[in-house]
């Protein structure tokens, strides 16, 4: 998920790039707080259904260039051509260095690792290993931040990755070895990869939106040069489900998505309060998963994600 920090009240302020104070009015927050886990719940159903079509390359190309256009059309929106060219004029360029080079983590890296995930494994594997990232946070912030963990965490990430465990072997240790352990293994990457970028991100002084602007814009030449190299371009009319779910990815997941949050976390009174809500995204995220794509939802991957979301809110209130 491309979701901003929001750890506390005034990182909320921050983020959303408003000075802390600003009016609150929780009942939008609420209402942009939902409207962002309703589109988080339906990303895992609409990357298995461009993947059906498309390889992961090209499901990233699509999305992140449909995500660029959604970006640069809330920017203009919000602060005109001149506003955002004088925008970016101020930004020191050691910061636009830093964000191109995140760039090259979120889209590139990550979409690439989390996509083939997905082609490996089912959504309702996937999407629930791909959520301990916030475990993973934890772990990373150790020798990169000098962070200490205390007990409560370690149990924390002890109790989400038994929660990995229970879903990817479905109860049974002795069946690891026989399902896909590689699917597995590129969800796990990809929560270190978005935990790296959530760290080099998360002191950038530029306006959030215009990050994640100028991050795209970074990763979308890799993307192309990586898609005409390695797989083809796929703009062609058989595969256009495919590329109306790439579409739907790029729009909502990296795009409208990130700007809810943002407003849900600046109107709202406590960022908990809002905070909290992800944690109906996963499982409302399994309703999609066995409506659209017919997956037989296991009592396994209920018990394993109830796991991961007890380990994650262990870890917060630690």
């Amino acid at each position: 998920m491309t979701t901003p920090r929001d750890s506390s009240a005034g990182d909320a302020a921050t983020a959303s790039g408003m000075p802390a104070g600003a009016r609150t009015d929780q009942r939008k927050a609420y209402l942009y707080g939902i409207a962002t886990v309703a589109i988080w719940s339906t990303v895992a159903t609409a990357f298995k259904l461009a993947l059906r079509q498309l390889d992961p390359l090209q499901l990233l190309l699509v999305s992140t260039g449909v995500s660029l256009l959604v970006l640069a059309a809330i920017l203009l929106c919000r602060h005109g051509a001149r506003g955002v060219a004088r925008e970016l004029a101020a930004v020191p360029r050691r910061e636009l260095l830093r964000a191109g080079l995140l760039g090259v983590l979120n889209p590139f890296v990550y979409y690439i690792v989390l996509f083939k995930a997905y082609a490996l494994l089912p959504a309702q594997v996937a999407q629930p290993v791909n959520y301990t990232w916030a475990i993973t946070l934890t772990l990373l912030s150790v020798p990169l931040l000098g962070h200490r963990v205390t007990r409560r965490e370690l149990l924390a990430v002890a109790v989400s990755y038994a929660g990995v465990v229970v879903i990817a072997t479905r109860g049974d240790v002795a069946a690891l070895a026989g399902g896909n352990v590689g699917g597995v293994a590129l969800a796990l990457v990809s929560t270190v990869i978005w935990a790296l970028y959530w760290i080099g991100n998360a002191r950038s002084p530029l306006e959030p939106v215009l990050g994640l602007f100028c991050n795209f814009a970074a990763g979308l030449p890799l993307v192309l040069a990586a898609t005409c190299i390695f797989s083809t371009l796929p703009f062609r009319a058989e595969l256009g489900q495919g590329l109306a779910a790439a579409a739907y990815v790029g729009a909502f997941e990296m795009g409208i998505a990130f700007v809810f949050w943002l407003k849900a976390m600046r109107l709202t009174e406590s960022a908990a309060r809002i905070g909290n809500l992800i944690f109906f995204s996963p499982f409302l995220s399994l309703v999609f998963i066995a409506l659209l794509l017919g997956e037989r939802i296991l009592p396994t991957t209920l018990a394993g994600l109830v796991l991961i979301v007890a380990g994650n809110l262990l870890q917060r209130r630690g």
